[in-house]
């Protein structure tokens, strides 16, 4: 069944369970923050692209939920967000408010199955580890590296992927898949970033 959901389109991909930090200043969106923690729901977050010479601006069909875990006053005086991502949603359609705030009425995407990761995916895993090995990224990061589905969203959203790239994984809705794909898409960077011949 299909809920209305306050949209917020960044320049990002929020992954279900990685962390997001936002500065808020817009009026719509610290009006958004107020209704969200009065209503203990979270906020929709899509990923935006600007506006092309040759094509509009645009968003993701496909976004994630996020959670305000915690907020504080910045140095600047602005709102500081301390969100989560968690469930995915499809955007059925949306609609401005008088603020120009985006409401979308959503369906949920059902939760991802366990999928043990296979052995072929070792490389992956031993990548995860490599970055758990980082203080600042392992900061209260827990992960279960056999968890296919986990493993590929945490990769997802930890490695430094083209905006494109980053949310055609968010829209793979097969663990095993998105494992193949992030595989992929590190094997075009190491022949990118290779020697010329």
């Amino acid at each position: 069944m299909s809920i209305e959901l306050p949209l917020f389109p960044l320049s990002t991909v929020l992954f279900p369970g990685a962390a997001l930090s936002l500065r808020i200043f817009e009026q719509r969106y610290l009006d958004m923050v107020r209704d969200c923690t009065r209503n203990d729901q979270g906020f929709g977050v899509i990923c935006a692209w600007p506006a092309q010479p040759d094509r509009p601006a645009r968003h993701a069909r496909i976004g994630c939920e996020a959670i305000i875990v915690d907020f504080s006053t910045l140095d600047d005086g602005l709102l500081g967000l301390q969100c989560e991502g968690r469930r995915r949603f499809r955007i059925v359609e949306t609609r401005a408010r008088e603020d120009g705030l985006l409401i979308g009425r959503v369906d949920w995407l059902p939760p991802e199955p366990a999928v043990a990761v296979p052995a072929r995916f070792s490389v992956l895993q031993t990548l995860m580890q490599e970055l758990l090995r980082h203080r600042e990224t392992a900061a209260g990061l827990d992960v279960d590296l056999d968890d296919a589905s986990e493993l590929g969203r945490r990769l997802a959203a930890l490695l430094p992927l083209h905006t494109d790239h980053a949310q055609a994984l968010l829209e793979i809705t097969d663990p095993l898949g998105r494992l193949e794909a992030i595989i992929s898409l590190l094997q075009e960077q190491n022949s990118d970033d290779g020697p010329d011949h």
